[in-house]
């Protein structure tokens, strides 16, 4: 990441309203994501990965988010599938994760039916919310196994021919983040572009080890932090550039800005913290004795819970203070807040009783 100095992240902010306006990434940040092999930090070193630890990634995620909520998110979706190069066998995880640019895009709701044939599967099926539908080198998606008399569920690898892509993203925020519908129809996949996410892992490394669950929400948990940071600091550089006429004009207005401002700002750090403090005890813990005790699963999900929560909360304190200018659709403050509202509703953020 060390080449997102400040000039790129100015860049890359200066682009982010037209990139929203696309829908889409532009070219040459893609390129940068690529030469960072930000897409591989789970992938092995042998595929051509960084084959980083979760904690690591989770820095890695929050500052993408930080600097911009599609990226961030992008990056965050689009690593997490190196989580597939441990359950593909070795020849196919070679061919589908070597490549510079590789990355998958695809859905783990089983909205699709296979049935078995010999060599493999004929499958037909549509799966919502693919993030980086559009340059993505392969998909993947769970479908459900017709013929068995069983609920039984298998994830299935496919080639950009085999899918099509309905460009139906809509949403509130992140919206550069090309997250469409794929469809598959009666898609022949072999045997061995197949694999069980339950299964023992083919590789040894620790992430791939570790729970799923707990490993969506702390990496959902960093990009709502990084996003939720940019909102408040944007915030603060609004306060500032009004300073000069509302202590004339406003200066009560000006007072309960400021003061929302820092006091969210320590809200967010102090949950941050809190969040990242166990996120790495527990991750050294987990790679020196290779599990965890039921409660610290349970408490890893609180934390990113509660950090995604001071987040959102957060920046709904802070957004009625903010005027008109908020509600300015291509403004950084209405992006960044509509950004932060998306990203933190995943159903895996949200407590049990708010689902």
């Amino acid at each position: 990441m060390q080449s997102f100095d400040q000039d790129i992240v100015r860049r890359i902010r200066e682009r982010s309203a037209d990139m929203e306006r696309r829908g889409e990434l532009d070219d040459w940040l893609l390129e940068k994501i690529y030469d960072e092999k930000l897409f591989k930090l789970f992938v092995p070193s042998e595929l051509n990965g960084l084959g980083s630890s979760l904690p690591e990634a989770l820095r890695a995620f929050e500052r993408m988010s930080w600097i911009d909520g599609s990226l961030g998110w992008l990056v965050t979706i689009g690593s997490g599938g190196g989580f597939f190069a441990a359950a593909l066998p070795e020849r196919r995880a070679a061919e589908l994760f070597s490549g510079r640019k590789a990355v998958l895009a695809g859905s783990g709701m089983p909205t699709g039916k296979a049935r078995k044939v010999e060599g493999g599967y004929r499958v037909t099926g549509s799966w919502a919310y693919c993030s980086g539908a559009t340059f993505a080198t392969f998909f993947t998606a769970n479908c459900k196994i017709e013929g068995t008399g069983e609920e039984l569920v298998r994830s299935f690898a496919f080639l950009p021919r085999q899918v099509q892509i309905a460009k139906d993203w809509n949403p509130l925020g992140l919206r550069a983040t090309a997250s469409h519908s794929i469809e598959v129809r009666d898609a022949y996949v072999p045997e061995d572009m197949t694999f069980d996410l339950t299964a023992e892992p083919r590789l040894n490394d620790p992430i791939y080890r570790y729970s799923f669950l707990a490993f969506a929400q702390t990496s959902f948990a960093a990009a709502s932090v990084g996003v939720g940071r940019h909102f408040l600091e944007e915030c603060a550089e609004f306060a500032a550039s009004k300073a000069p006429e509302w202590k004339e004009t406003s200066p009560r207005r000006l007072a309960a800005l400021e003061s929302a401002v820092a006091e969210r700002l320590g809200i967010l750090e102090a949950a941050s913290d809190r969040f990242y403090e166990l996120a790495e005890s527990s991750w050294d813990t987990f790679v020196r004795e290779g599990t965890l005790p039921e409660e610290v699963w349970r408490e890893i999900g609180r934390r990113s819970q509660e950090a995604a929560a001071a987040a959102r909360s957060g920046s709904d304190a802070v957004f009625p203070l903010l005027g008109m200018t908020a509600l300015r659709h291509d403004h950084a403050l209405c992006r960044t807040w509509r950004d932060l509202h998306t990203v933190t509703q995943h159903s895996v953020l949200l407590p049990e009783n708010e689902e």
